[in-house]
């Protein structure tokens, strides 16, 4: 536990807040970080060019803080990368302006990441803190929300950012492996980061609330919104992040290498090579066998494309064995020009071969075809195949070689905790309460995330009309981990079963927690 540590040994931990025109609330957030009640910090607050806070800041008469009054607004990226220049902590966490910690968040996150060697980036729970903006500047409090309690999946971060900033803590040593904050990114840039850190470690989930992070009702000022509302920037964003590859090596991902064949250069390959780069979320290098005439002629800005030379006139089979001469990755996927692609086209299949216990086997690829087909396998696997039967077409060394090609099954596709939930989701708007309750204790007991899934587990049970098992599970979450959200479900539990004093404990415990005290 932390407060065992020897506090000669205790590690130094560095705070970050990038703070910009928002002198009204920054004041609530470096309170927070100040008040820690773990002690050894060091708290960066770097104006991005905002009216100034110099008298904020000196309010606070902290040693700890270190601040940086910079009169140009250059962008988060760039705000944080000043400070992660200058760090001295072991450890690093991150605080928006205008959110808050509790005291204990630092001391959390801290106490499962010191000690161990598994784990070099925790993440805990916080509320999402609906609030409505007075005219005067003042935020009143509507409700308060877990929003997001996931436990860690690499292949979906890999896709979609699942943990907050706020919410995360990572050792400083990492930084040297992922690099800093892109500075080309103007949103999403909490995912670059996580996503660059899962290729090197895996993250603990504290199931734990230590902080807070506000949603205003109606418009939001904040850069993550309104920059969404550009699509088509917005997919630069996302596209630039997913086609990051941080230097080699990756103790915690496995490369993939395409291996895309093309008889000849068309409108159709261009759509092709384009949709491959739009929908391809898993790290990836692009080997493209083509003669050095077609090169010249291709137009296409897709990172991470590798051309591999061959004469114009070269089959399949050898456009195939000369781009495997060139592959690092260790899962290979082969895909002929004109290939469909569409959402998850590769990962599903990718995903079933990396969980595949079974020995030589490839998988076709979504949506594959006779005419078209496509595959994922062991780079091993394909090596053995032509160097076993180098006269044979891929297609038949492959089978030659006793690798077995299929499709996956459902059960073997990623996501199965979202397929599951959506699956509940569905029963729950058909009104089918009992099954949709059914379905979130499966996955309860089967996938993980079990707070989040037991708290939907017993409100279903409550509207399908049982209510001892809605008052049991209730009950039991509010022992373990009482929110909002959860406290309020089970007080309406009581009010039914006519147990009105319990109740109102439990609508007093909510009320503490939603004025902050």
């Amino acid at each position: 536990m932390v407060e065992n540590r020897n506090k000669k040994n205790e590690p130094l931990v560095s705070i970050l807040i990038a703070t910009h025109n928002r002198r009204r609330y920054l004041p609530v957030a470096l309170g927070s970080a100040i008040n820690q009640d773990y002690k050894n910090i060091e708290i960066f607050v770097i104006n991005d060019g905002g009216e100034d806070v110099t008298d904020v800041i000196e309010s606070f008469n902290d040693e700890r803080v270190i601040f940086i009054n910079r009169k140009e607004n250059r962008g988060l990226p760039f705000t944080l990368n000043q400070a992660l220049r200058q760090v001295k902590g072991k450890y690093i966490c991150y605080l928006g302006d205008d959110d808050l910690f509790y005291p204990n968040h630092v001391s959390t996150l801290l106490g499962v990441l010191e000690g161990q060697n598994e784990y070099q980036a925790a993440y805990s729970d916080l509320y999402k803190t609906y609030c409505r903006i007075e005219p005067d500047g003042t935020r009143q409090v509507l409700s308060k929300v877990v929003e997001i309690s996931r436990d860690f999946d690499r292949f979906f971060m890999l896709y979609f950012n699942h943990s907050l900033h706020v919410s995360l803590m990572h050792r400083t040593d990492l930084l040297k492996k992922t690099g800093l904050y892109n500075e080309n990114l103007n949103v999403l840039i909490d995912w670059d980061m996580t996503r660059r850190l899962v290729f090197f470690t895996d993250f603990y989930h504290v199931c734990k609330i230590t902080g807070e992070f506000y949603s205003p009702v109606g418009d939001s000022d904040r850069i993550s919104v309104q920059r969404r509302k550009d699509k088509r920037e917005y997919l630069r964003n996302v596209m630039t992040i997913r086609t990051t590859r941080p230097a080699k090596p990756w103790p915690k991902i496995d490369d993939m290498s395409i291996i895309f064949t093309a008889k000849k250069l068309n409108k159709e390959t261009g759509v092709t090579i384009g949709s491959i780069w739009r929908e391809t979320f898993y790290p990836y290098k692009f080997y493209m066998p083509i003669s050095q005439d077609n090169f010249n002629r291709l137009n296409t800005e897709m990172p991470n494309i590798v051309p591999v030379f061959v004469g114009q006139f070269a089959s399949q089979t050898e456009h195939v064995d000369a781009a495997l001469a060139r592959c690092e990755g260790k899962y290979i996927a082969v895909v002929p020009d004109g290939f469909p692609i569409e959402h998850g086209w590769v990962e599903e299949s990718l995903y079933a071969l990396m969980n595949s216990s079974a020995g030589k086997e490839a998988f076709r690829l979504k949506s594959a075809t006779d005419e078209l087909c496509a595959m994922v396998l062991k780079k091993e696997d394909l090596l053995l195949a032509r160097k076993s039967f180098p006269h044979l077409s891929l297609w038949q060394s492959i089978e030659s070689a006793g690798i077995t090609l299929r499709e996956p099954t459902f059960e073997e596709l990623p996501f199965q905790f979202d397929h599951l939930l959506q699956h509940g989701q569905s029963a729950q708007k058909d009104g089918n309460w009992l099954r949709a309750a059914k379905i979130f204790e499966y996955i309860a007991e089967n996938h993980r995330n079990e707070l989040w899934m037991r708290k939907m587990a017993a409100e279903s049970f409550f509207k399908a009309g049982d209510r001892k098992n809605a008052a049991q599970i209730s009950s039991e979450i509010n022992q373990l981990t009482p929110t909002v959200n959860t406290l309020l479900f089970e007080a309406k539990v009581k009010r039914e079963e006519k147990e009105f004093e319990p109740a109102i404990e439990l609508l007093k415990q909510a009320e503490q927690i939603l004025e902050g005290k």
